[in-house]
């Protein structure tokens, strides 16, 4: 091939792969575009190779969302900034294809292209194609369009600014629910760029229309956009338009709406201010966390804690506290689980008295509730009421509790069917070790585990090596060479190679805490003998212990 006629090989080929049956060489080729596109040059690329892909409107969705991708970083390679607006033509048509996820690259890469875009040509190319998707005869065109206006608006001149305000609020009365819902879902991004005069004109009455919508999906995404336009208007106006709209849509008819309040509540509360959410905003949350749908209420007590540390603790304690302690018995475990996961955070927020006298009691009936979750929640976060009202309160009023727990459900755990389960009770047993000491732990936990060692189900004997490996630097030195070594070794005589090569693993967990002593005396040994098993993994496992215990003495 003579020099000549290189150039026109690249495109050549990519033109003929673009067209291939094969879809992975359609792909292979999109992906190439950068390079073909050196190869060609900028201005090559500007006239051939974009036009191209403008006009090959693949079938393909997969082919379709990398050109999006392609393009969106394809600036450098049509002669910069100023020649940014050749790589519109195909991005507008990929807006229009019935693929969801290619119109959002398409729309991605467009908003990455136009924040670059100088000033001049965002008027002459980039707002008119802005303008073409919003009047689009598809309602795919005037979805897409909605995510651009954001990019547009700053730098359009006066009179286009409120016509570019006016398409928007059409969008927002779309006869299709899904430009509205995307009209809505923008609105924030929109609304940040407008001039602060019509942002209170013109996008809160778009904002206000969006709020009345006959469709509930419409609705639940102006929840959203209450939070974010409650962020860019003063406190005064907030509490004029945004409040209402929230306390309304708190009693909304449909269930989404109300969750995706109750979701969303603490950082709407923000926006409003301490006064307002005071009087307006805490009966509406109560009410959600009183409502009759199971969804809302796991959302509104899963949010109860940060809820909490807005208001003073007297307010907590009258109109939270209350709605607490019913949902601590509600009838959904979901909704007790969320409850716990949380609850623990208020022990700070009440302060110690009411800790001890309010909180105790729940946190004593979610201990001791039959659904696993709700119970790992609260042991998992001890810690936080342990701040609060100090490890020997802890300890005379929850330990009780936990002791009981401990010597019936956590060694039932131990022994659950699913391996999560079992996993969580063994981090758990660490856990409370950690939290109530070593001599509590010696006394309630660990003749318990060691008793395990014998379990006629393997499956079982291997959890509490588990258990035993996150105890051991816990327990110490002492305990681990008195009661949990000797228990490791036994089961290195086990019959099942899943049970030899874990012991192996323990006992590398396990050397760094003892004295070199123990190690040559007890540890080595175990793993030479194991080092010479039948079985390849208990092999395996075992010399790869010797050699990280040959390392550390090396290095030491």
């Amino acid at each position: 091939m003579s020099m000549a006629d290189e150039p026109l090989y690249p495109i050549a080929v990519l033109i003929d792969e673009l067209k291939n049956d094969d879809i992975q060489l359609r792909l292979n080729s999109i992906r190439r575009l950068s390079t073909i596109a050196r190869a060609l040059g900028e201005e090559r690329t500007r006239k051939e190779l974009i036009p191209f892909l403008t006009e090959n409107n693949d079938d393909d969705d997969e082919v379709l969302l990398a050109m999006a991708e392609e393009l969106g970083v394809f600036i450098p390679y049509v002669g910069g900034v100023e020649h940014a607006s050749a790589l519109l033509p195909p991005l507008e048509a990929f807006c229009s294809v019935e693929e969801t996820c290619v119109r959002d690259k398409a729309v991605e890469s467009l908003c990455r292209i136009g924040s670059q875009m100088r000033e001049s040509d965002l008027v002459e190319y980039f707002i008119p194609l802005v303008k073409r998707l919003a009047a689009g005869e598809w309602f795919t065109a005037r979805v897409s369009a909605c995510g651009l206006f954001h990019i547009a608006y700053p730098s359009a001149p006066e009179a286009t600014k409120t016509e570019l305000r006016s398409i928007y609020s059409q969008l927002c009365q779309d006869d299709m629910p899904m430009v509205r819902r995307s009209a809505a879902t923008n609105l924030g991004k929109f609304a940040a760029t407008v001039e602060y005069t019509h942002l209170k004109a013109d996008i809160m009455s778009i904002f206000d229309d969006l709020t009345q919508d006959d469709q509930d999906s419409v609705r639940l995404l102006a929840v959203e956009g209450c939070a974010a336009l409650g962020k860019l208007l003063e406190p005064q106006d907030c509490v004029a338009h945004i409040l209402p709209v929230i306390v309304n849509f708190s009693q909304d008819k449909s269930w989404r709406v109300r969750y995706m309040v109750a979701n969303q509540l603490y950082e709407l509360c923000e926006a409003v201010g301490p006064e307002p959410t005071r009087a307006e905003l805490v009966p509406a949350y109560v009410r959600l966390l009183r409502d009759n749908e199971a969804e809302v209420r796991i959302a509104a007590a899963g949010k109860v804690t940060k809820f909490c540390r807005i208001l003073s603790p007297d307010l907590a304690i009258q109109h939270i506290l209350p709605c607490v302690k019913e949902l601590s018995s509600d009838s959904s475990q979901h909704v007790r689980s969320a409850l716990a996961s949380v609850i623990m955070g208020m022990a700070p927020v009440l302060g110690k008295e009411a800790t001890i006298e309010q909180l105790l009691p729940i946190f004593l009936s979610l201990l001791k509730d039959e659904f696993p979750d709700v119970r790992l929640n609260i042991i998992s976060k001890l810690d936080q009421v342990n701040q609060v009202i100090g490890i020997d309160l802890l300890s005379q009023s929850l330990l009780p509790a936990i002791v009981e727990l401990a010597e019936d459900r956590h060694w039932r755990w131990l022994q659950d069917k699913v391996h999560s389960i079992r996993e969580a009770a063994a981090n758990n047993l660490k856990r409370l070790a950690e939290e109530f000491g070593p001599e509590w732990a010696m006394q309630h936990i660990i003749p318990q585990v060691l008793e395990m060692t014998n379990n006629p189900h393997y499956l079982y004997r291997m959890t509490i090596l588990r258990a035993i490996s996150l105890l051991a630097p816990v327990m110490g030195s002492e305990v681990t060479c008195s009661k949990l070594l000797p228990a490791v070794v036994a089961a290195s005589k086990d019959r099942v190679p899943n049970i030899k090569f874990n012991v192996a693993k323990v006992l590398e967990s396990i050397f760094p805490i003892v004295d070199q002593s123990v190690v040559e005396k007890t540890i080595r040994p175990c793993l030479v003998e194991l080092s010479e098993d039948p079985d390849v993994d208990v092999r395996f496992f075992s010399t790869q212990a010797l050699q990280a215990i040959d390392h550390v003495m090396m290095s030491s």
